[in-house]
This record gives C-alpha cells, structure tokens and sequence, in this order.
C-alpha cells in the first residue's frame, strides 16, 4: 500500500495521508517515527499509541500553539521519516504542513485516534486508530 497525495487543497504541501495500518507497519520496521501530535490532556485522557513521541501541535487549555514545535519535531524525526496522529487527522495535516517547511519529510494519518464522529456524536466507532484495533493503551 502506498501512501495518498496529500488531498485538496493540502496537495503538494506535505508527504502524503496513510492509513493507520500502513503508518505502524512504518513504525514497525523503524523506517518512520509516530509523532502524536494531540495535547497532553487528550494522551492522559482518551489513550496513546505506546513509543509514540509527545509533541504536542497546540496546547490546553486554549489551543494556542506549541511555542517549541520547532525543536520538538526536529528531534522527534531523527532522520527518518514522520507519520503524525491527532484526534481525527485535522491537526495532523497542520503539522505535517509545518513540519515539512522544516525540511521533514511528514505524512499525516488518516482518521486519527479516534476517528471521525458517529450519528449520535460519538468517536471511536467510525474509523481511527482505536477502531482499527492497533496498539494504543490508557492511564
């Protein structure tokens, strides 16, 4: 499996989008590092992928951004390439986006943690990486 050009109006600014199974068989071989890209709030509360690192793209409370996304990222990659993780695959895009203005080379994970949401508002049920019953744990 290959990974997706980046979509609309994303085209050309950052690696590509791939599916969560291809994105840990990546993590997997050691040819890429998960970047979980979601607050320190969301990991303790909702879950983690287990050897992802923590760089948060905005921080709670209030969102803002991440002052040392920069640095963070940069060490993160060391040299390989990135697959960044949020909740639904939206601040991933944004993050990959930046990251490869930092010269990385970033592709986004499709549905995110915890996927989109269902008819009745719920994540988890409908996509994400829970959903695909990859690894993932909680506090």
């Amino acid at each position: 499996m290959q990974p997706l050009p980046p979509s609309g109006a994303h085209q050309g600014t950052y690696a590509g989008d791939v599916s969560p199974e291809l994105a840990w068989r990546w993590v997997q071989s050691g040819e890429a590092v998960m970047v979980d890209v979601r607050t320190d709030a969301e990991r303790e509360w909702v879950g983690f992928v287990p050897g992802a690192v923590p760089v948060a793209w905005k921080q709670w409370p209030g969102m803002a951004l991440n002052p040392t996304f920069d640095q963070q990222v940069r060490e993160a990659a060391g040299g390989k390439k990135l697959v960044l993780l949020c909740r639904s695959g939206v601040r991933s895009i944004a993050a990959a986006k930046r990251a490869t203005e930092l010269g990385l080379e970033a592709y986004n994970i499709l549905e995110g943690f915890e996927g989109d949401p269902d008819a009745d508002a719920h994540r988890g049920r409908k996509g994400g990486w829970r959903f695909r019953e990859l690894p993932w744990r909680q506090n």
